[in-house]
């Protein structure tokens, strides 16, 4: 039988195989419209660009790839996935500033003990202690402070769905609390599945930003 890794990757793989399928016919200007991506046509060849947290990813149809811009670097088979999902689910809904929690979501409340365990718990883990590290590593995701919490930064994960994520200071009588908030909007942009892995995806590339910052230089010759 296969192992549950196996399953995942199966699974993605198939994903990412439908995504495909469906961006071949979807009406390519109008979704770029809808999701703020720039559309430029050279020869055969159509090219979307996606802001993707603080960096720019190219969609090529009809050989569709999804590839970062001026990198060689690999892109995560899950996070091509999200990209095609928001690129092909967009509605073009202007965001509404009215911030909504994970359970208020439809299906949130079904997801939400994943959410915790994959999202919330990493991030109260590894901030918990020093909130104010959050904002400092979030600004390399193009990220800006906002006013909730003990600290809290807002990620614009694509240009029309920003997310905001909020901590509490632990002590040693209370553990480290965390939140996250979305604009109303953002079920017009991604499924319930999709926004869990979104911040999932999110939450560890703070976390591995926050080892890479605190690694003691070491010492040459």
């Amino acid at each position: 039988m296969p192992t549950e890794n196996e399953r995942s990757i199966y699974n993605l793989d198939i994903a990412y195989k439908i995504a495909c399928e469906q961006l071949a016919k979807a009406d390519i200007e109008e979704q770029c419209r809808r999701s703020d991506a720039q559309y430029e046509v050279k020869e055969s060849k159509k090219t979307i660009t996606i802001q993707y947290l603080n960096r720019s990813y190219l969609v090529t149809v009809p050989d569709i790839d999804v590839s970062l811009v001026d990198s060689t670097e690999n892109v995560p088979l899950r996070e091509k996935i999200l990209i095609l999902h928001y690129f092909l689910q967009a509605k073009g809904t202007k965001t509404t500033n009215k911030l909504i929690a994970f359970r208020e979501l439809p299906g949130g409340n079904v997801y939400h003990p994943t959410f915790v365990k994959r999202t919330m718990k990493p991030l109260t883990d590894n901030f918990g202690r020093e909130p104010a590290l959050l904002v400092s590593t979030g600004k390399r995701l193009g990220g800006y402070e906002a006013d909730y919490g003990d600290t809290a930064v807002t990620i614009n994960a694509f240009s029309r769905v920003p997310i905001t994520l909020i901590l509490w200071r632990g002590d040693e009588e209370l553990p480290p609390e965390g939140n996250i908030l979305f604009d109303s909007t953002i079920s017009d942009y991604l499924s319930i599945e999709d926004i869990n892995v979104l911040c999932e995806v999110i939450a560890w590339k703070l976390v591995k930003l926050l080892k890479e910052t605190s690694q003691p230089e070491t010492k040459s010759g």
